[in-house]
């Protein structure tokens, strides 16, 4: 445990960022996920609302990617590993 008063200050505000990156990381995580259901889906049925949901979920799982990334929480290049194995999902079902 912290023994001053300034590593304690640390020590609560590390805690207060690994959850701030907990809770980037996670939702990341999650909006791949549905991307990737989607897909799934677009791929089980090709329609052009199925098409346009996969284009929104790809939008918004990029987006949160990069705010991730410039937030400091992913890695420049783990974000972009991210964004083209999404990318590299869609390109045989098209």
């Amino acid at each position: 445990m912290a023994n001053t008063k300034s590593a304690l200050k640390r020590a609560e505000i590390a805690e207060r960022n690994r959850l701030r990156n907990k809770a980037y990381k996670s939702a990341v995580k999650t909006l791949m996920k549905k991307y990737l259901s989607a897909v799934e889906t677009y791929t089980a049925n090709p329609t052009s609302e199925a098409k346009q949901e996969v284009q929104v979920r790809l939008s918004e799982a990029y987006s949160k990617i990069d705010k991730a990334v410039k937030r400091g929480v992913l890695h420049p290049n783990n974000g972009a590993r991210k964004k083209s194995r999404l990318a590299s999902k869609l390109k045989p079902v098209t």
